[in-house]
């Protein structure tokens, strides 16, 4: 007899210092090799598989990540309750935020969603070393205003094959960036954050591997004037002859929060 299945949509945070990314692999610290583990324990002998909605690198961090959670057999007696069973068992540097249960129509990774991501960075003196899980640090002097306008350039429909890390045969270049800002960052404070600190938000249905990542990097020699603002418009054209190679520091990047429609 077939087992009955029941779908959950958890959403977690966490910090991504110390860990190899969100995909599981063997001899590494990972968020998914993490939250299996813990399930393993909270849900002694039942049946589980976990599916991401993300899957971010190594040093990446999370405010607001998402897996469907499998469960086989019996469903869970009591969400609120296995909430709190859950993170009291996570390791202190993940956190899971919300549980809900979905049908089997929802499909975490082709459900309609939107994704934001902010880059935190600073330029010029180094920052205190508490800052390095977080906020990249560039040590040449920027051209602030300069990326403002350069960061204005990615909002749209472009072709971002210069904007991606070992694409396949079949991948799909043209994308959609709903937002596309650099801003004065008040979001993320702490006593040893430098004075002035900035961020770069990204938002947009779906994004090529290192590529919020990438477009930084042209941002960053954008404003150390290794780059002009053509220079980028032309990046984002097919068939074009730019090379954008420097994908930014990995710290710096945050998944902020995923919506579904």
């Amino acid at each position: 007899m077939q087992e009955t299945r029941h779908y959950y949509l958890i959403k977690v945070q966490y910090l991504g210092y110390r860990l190899h990314g969100w995909q599981r692999q063997p001899n590494f610290k990972t968020v998914e090799g993490l939250i299996k583990k813990t399930m393993k324990f909270v849900l002694p002998g039942r049946r589980t598989k976990i599916l991401g909605s993300s899957r971010t690198d190594a040093m990446v961090s999370a405010n607001e990540a998402a897996f469907e959670l499998f469960l086989y057999g019996e469903p869970l007696n009591n969400n609120p309750d296995f909430l709190d069973l859950f993170n009291h068992n996570l390791p202190p540097d993940i956190r899971a935020l919300s549980i809900k249960e979905v049908d089997s129509g929802f499909n975490i990774i082709q459900h309609p969603k939107q994704k934001e991501y902010l880059y935190l960075f600073s330029f010029g003196s180094k920052n205190h070393p508490f800052c390095a899980p977080l906020m990249a640090n560039i040590k040449d002097d920027l051209d602030i205003s300069l990326m403002v306008e350069g960061a204005k350039l990615f909002q749209g429909e472009h072709h971002f094959k210069n904007y991606c890390a070992d694409p396949s045969e079949h991948t799909v270049f043209l994308r959609e960036v709903k937002e596309s800002v650099i801003m004065k960052n008040d979001l993320y404070t702490a006593n040893f954050f430098p004075e002035d600190s900035y961020i770069f938000k990204v938002r947009g249905t779906g994004f090529l591997r290192y590529q919020v990542r990438l477009m930084m990097g042209a941002l960053i020699q954008l404003g150390k004037g290794e780059l002009t603002l053509q220079d980028i418009r032309d990046s984002l054209t097919p068939g074009n002859s730019i090379v954008i190679n420097f994908i930014a520091p990995a710290s710096g990047l945050i998944l902020n929060k995923i919506d579904f429609e």
